[in-house]
């Protein structure tokens, strides 16, 4: 697992992103976080409690998961939710690896099994549904190995099978209704019916934002 941070200004504020599978921060970088500084967890082949003392000195601290980040953020932060001031669930569930509420196990083997170059490329594709976001993606696509990748899909499996779901910490939960890995109904089935935010996004609906801001729910 790994930390990283894609804008550190010493704000007051500060938004903690759990990304999805297969991540790094190439794809993030043209989105502007303004008055924020912004942290981004990545890469689940090795699981670790993620220590909060290092955002201490923030007014408010956010929590954003995306994708597989949803059910990990749950995972690793369950007993420290207290400590954000909006958490903010994307186009994933708590039951990532399940046939009603997130994804089928029979699509999550048959991508591990047959894991390559051909299928990473249909899975870039199927986060999309605008050739444009696509192609900016792809020019700013993660740089990381497909072994490593693989391996990632693997230990992620074994993480949730293992823990099982994770606990709701979300105070926004948003259903990307256009979504081709989670599929907006299981999104919707998952959290149950007037329980989340549904936008007409795909899988990947970062390119449709202004900037981070968007997906936060401001503190009463």
């Amino acid at each position: 697992m790994q930390i990283t941070w894609l804008q550190r200004h010493h704000h007051r504020e500060c938004i903690l992103f759990f990304t999805g599978w297969g991540m790094d921060p190439m794809p993030f970088r043209g989105l502007p976080a303004h008055d924020y500084d912004l942290c981004m967890v990545l890469d689940y082949r090795n699981l670790q409690l993620v220590d909060l003392e290092v955002f201490a000195g923030y007014q408010h601290l956010h929590l954003i998961a995306w994708s597989m980040g949803v059910w990990m953020a749950a995972h690793l932060l369950s007993e420290q939710a207290h400590c954000f001031a909006t958490a903010t669930a994307v186009g994933g569930t708590l039951t990532p690896v399940d046939g009603q509420r997130g994804i089928p196990p029979a699509s999550y083997g048959d991508m591990l099994d047959h894991f390559g170059a051909e299928v990473l490329d249909t899975f870039y594709r199927n986060m999309f549904d605008d050739e444009a976001h696509l192609n900016r993606f792809v020019a700013n696509r993660p740089q990381r190995f497909l072994s490593e990748l693989r391996e990632e899909m693997v230990a992620f499996r074994e993480a949730f099978l293992r823990s099982g779901p994770g606990r709701d910490i979300y105070s926004r939960k948003i259903i990307t209704s256009r979504d081709r890995i989670f599929s907006g109904r299981n999104q919707m089935r998952a959290w149950g019916k007037g329980c989340g935010d549904v936008r007409n996004w795909p899988h990947f609906p970062f390119y449709h934002l202004a900037d981070w801001r968007e997906l936060l729910v401001k503190p009463k």
